[in-house]
């Protein structure tokens, strides 16, 4: 595990090599060695700058709740996600839970985001955590696979888990009200088999998605959009925010490449706290 810069070197999710302790009645035992593992969930310590979390290892899929309010999930949240998710290899699928609570503009809003994503390729299910009718594409993509919930707090991850696994009876909580944000029910990501069969990680609410290991000029390889047409660009280091014959920025102009998205591409290139360089 040498040279591991994460504050958790072993992760839910990870295959291990280890020992039972003799003479003990707890089953404890000492990890010898972590598998290779296939890709992982990774996020910029909260604490340590300089250091990785790993939220989760050898995913098959990992769902992004998002929700428009209470708490409202930002464009640019969703793609930073997306753009770590890409890196690591992660299949991600996004998650528009609360269905049941919009009026008819925030439906309006919620379509048009939708569109935004499954444009550009992304899997997108509505849902209601609430009601197991509404969950049954999410639970077809789950069967017999290893995947993962995440989102801010408050999401309704965990509502979601006991909704499509009534008796695993996971501790939920109310929406602030005085902050309209989630509280943690989740303190840590735990593991749990479903009776249809697979696992689920659940995972603390996300208040903040920092990148790791990622330099400026690759952001916009995880771009999927981006990716397609940078071939096109006239210069091969080309960053796509002023240069000339930019194809990327020729698609923006045009509307191909939604605002929002461009918009989140720029925050994160400028923002030197969202990335930690190798």
């Amino acid at each position: 595990m040498d040279g591991i810069r994460s504050t958790n070197p072993v992760a839910v999710g990870d295959w291990v090599h280890f020992e039972l302790e003799a003479q003990t009645d707890d089953l404890s035992g000492i990890i010898h060695n972590i598998e290779k593992r296939k890709n992982v969930i990774v996020r910029k310590s909260v604490n340590l700058s300089k250091q990785q979390h790993i939220i989760a290892a050898n995913i098959d899929t990992v769902f992004l709740l998002i929700t428009l309010n209470n708490p409202v999930t930002s464009t640019v949240f969703i793609d930073r996600f997306l753009v770590s998710t890409e890196a690591f290899d992660v299949n991600t699928v996004l998650v528009f839970n609360k269905i049941d609570t919009y009026d008819t503009q925030e439906l309006v809003a919620l379509e048009e985001l939708i569109a935004v994503y499954e444009k550009i390729g992304y899997t997108c299910l509505k849902l209601s955590a609430k009601e197991l009718s509404s969950c049954q594409e999410l639970i077809a993509l789950m069967k017999n696979k290893t995947t993962s919930f995440s989102g801010h707090s408050g999401v309704g991850k965990s509502t979601l888990v006991n909704t499509i696994e009534p008796g695993l009876r996971l501790k939920t909580s109310e929406i602030s009200t005085q902050h309209l944000q989630g509280q943690h029910t989740t303190t840590f990501a735990q593991m749990h088999d479903l009776s249809f069969g697979g696992s689920i990680v659940d995972t603390p609410g996300i208040r903040g998605f920092g990148l790791v290991d990622i330099e400026k000029e690759e952001i916009s390889s995880f771009f999927r959009e981006f990716f397609e047409l940078k071939a096109e660009c006239k210069f091969n280091n080309c960053l796509h925010v002023d240069e000339p014959k930019c194809a990327v920025l020729e698609a923006y102009a045009s509307g191909e490449i939604a605002m929002s998205r461009y918009k989140s591409y720029l925050q994160i290139l400028n923002d030197d706290e969202a990335l930690n360089y190798r």
